[in-house]
């Protein structure tokens, strides 16, 4: 997986595009995201189905893995099980 790939949710409707990313998997309500969405759709995990924004950006603690939401969904973004968070907007310089 690189930089500018859209992945699908195969529990939900939400759509990411990678921004940053190592080897581990990006899932979406407990199951891995794809290219391509499944025929079947998988179910989606009670533990992660606390929904996804559109236009917000996805980063894990260690800032190794950070997504953009394209399309929102119900399905929450995980890593390896641990959650990503909603990245915070950085704050603009004070002008005296």
């Amino acid at each position: 997986m690189k930089p500018g790939t859209r992945l699908k949710s195969a529990a939900c409707d939400t759509e990411v595009m990678v921004i940053r990313c190592a080897a581990s998997a990006i899932e979406c309500g407990g199951t891995p995201m794809g290219e391509a969405k499944p025929a079947d759709e998988a179910s989606l995990c009670a533990d992660h189905s606390n929904g996804t924004l559109m236009g917000k950006r996805y980063v894990d603690a260690d800032n190794t893995y950070e997504v953009l939401c394209v399309k929102p969904g119900k399905g929450s973004l995980s890593v390896d099980g641990i959650a990503l968070a909603t990245k915070e907007a950085k704050p603009l310089p004070a002008s005296d």
